[in-house]
């Protein structure tokens, strides 16, 4: 069935060994292999599609613009689809906020906006390090890897990365305050050995670290100590932005603005590669060209995006993230944690995590496997892969949002009844 993925396509292919069935159509949360089968989808290409798959809204937006013989590609330059890509993004989404962000259109994938933002804050401050924290993931590419903490993706850099140093993120400690003591200590001590950063790169919802959530308390402090310190605070929010916690950005529980934000995934709206860095005014001081692609330019995603926008702020999908994870945290509580109380669980909106760690980490992917059997497509994060990771499109219906986790709860169940 699957010979000629075998035979032609490298060997670096993931997710398809997890989840090995051919898929060939989708609609909202639910995806339809070619025998048929169906499978509610708790992935979400990893955050990339919040509005669900093929939302109608959406899609007829960017199938009008292709009828039309519209322009698709001509790199950076002006044009009708950006222009009303950008108007709604300022009128609908940075205005409300109070937020007064230039934007810079990088390269098609986060981790292409990542390094433009890791040049930027050396370009602006002058300082060549920067502070990541343990347990983020950042991107593939040399920079945002060198500030990515997970080891097996470290490994295939094959050349060492410096000029990053990691702090201990919240989680590491009983009080969460005691890293960014520590964090502290080393800006204010000279004979620390670390070299004073340009910026501190966070993820105010560590996804892939595990559903790590950032208290309001540690991100306005955060927030306190680059300002007394003269250090750019960048929030990666290309996985949780866009809704997932209930807000359009992550970080807007904390009341902070951060010097730059990073978006990708859901920010074309339609699953599109497409990628944003949002910066302070004075800090757009990049020459022409001194941060360049190809693809910089995804006509298609700005249309797509102008849709996903109107779409997000016409169905209210914040508060609808806030009340369907409530939905989720409530069955976690009562179904989950009544099965075994060494497991544990945590999130905010709709990203939830089921952690496995208090028991034995292999069994995450155990429960995966099964929750694939029945009928489900879920991945896992964390240290070891220990957590069950549930990711679902916004748009999910409440039917289907409550047949996914019956089906977690089954799997979990006959997972650690056979051990």
């Amino acid at each position: 069935m699957f010979e000629v993925f075998e035979e032609c396509e490298s060997e670096v292919r993931s997710y398809c060994r997890k989840f090995p069935a051919l898929f060939s159509k989708a609609k909202n949360a639910v995806l339809t292999d070619k025998n048929g089968r169906e499978y509610i989808d708790f992935f979400a290409g990893a955050g990339a599609i919040n509005f669900g798959h093929n939302n109608p809204y959406i899609k007829k937006a960017i199938i009008d613009y292709l009828a039309d013989d519209n322009i698709i590609h001509v790199l950076d330059m002006y044009t009708d689809a950006k222009e009303k890509f950008l108007i709604s993004l300022k009128e609908k989404i940075l205005v409300p906020r109070g937020l007064e962000y230039k934007v810079m259109c990088c390269g098609s994938t986060g981790t292409n906006a990542v390094e433009a933002a890791l040049k930027l804050c050396r370009k602006v401050k002058k300082r060549s390090n920067v502070f990541a924290f343990s347990g983020a993931f950042h991107g593939m590419t040399l920079g945002s890897l060198a500030m990515t903490g997970e080891r097996n993706s470290r490994r295939g850099a094959g050349v060492s990365m410096g000029d990053v140093t990691f702090m201990p993120y919240f989680d590491m400690f009983e009080d969460p305050m005691m890293s960014l003591n520590y964090l502290e200590k080393v800006l204010k001590d000279d004979h620390s050995g670390i070299d004073k950063p340009a910026a501190v790169f966070l993820e105010t919802v560590q996804a892939e670290g595990g559903i790590n959530v950032a208290p309001v308390e540690w991100l306005k402090r955060l927030r306190r100590i680059c300002d007394e310190n003269d250090l750019l605070m960048v929030v990666d929010d290309i996985q949780v932005g866009v809704g997932r916690t209930g807000t359009f950005f992550s970080f807007e529980r904390a009341d902070i603005v951060p010097d730059m934000v990073i978006l990708s995934k859901s920010i074309s709206g339609f699953g599109l590669p497409m990628s944003l860095l949002l910066m302070k005014a004075e800090y757009d001081i990049f020459r022409p060209a001194e941060h360049n692609g190809t693809f910089r330019g995804n006509q298609l995603a700005f249309v797509g995006s102008k849709a996903g926008i109107e779409y997000f702020c016409d169905n209210d999908l914040g508060n609808v993230a806030k009340e369907k994870g409530e939905v989720i945290s409530d069955y976690l509580t009562e179904q989950i944690l009544s099965i075994d109380d060494r497991l544990s669980v945590r999130g905010i909106g709709m990203i939830y995590g089921i952690d496995f760690a208090g028991i034995d980490s292999k069994l995450a992917l155990e429960a995966c496997h099964r929750c694939f059997e029945k009928g489900l497509v879920i991945e896992l994060a964390g240290r070891d892969d220990c957590v069950l990771k549930i990711l679902p499109p916004l748009t999910i219906s409440t039917d289907d949002l409550n047949k996914g986790l019956n089906i977690i709860k089954e799997a979990v169940k006959e997972t650690l009844s056979d051990q």
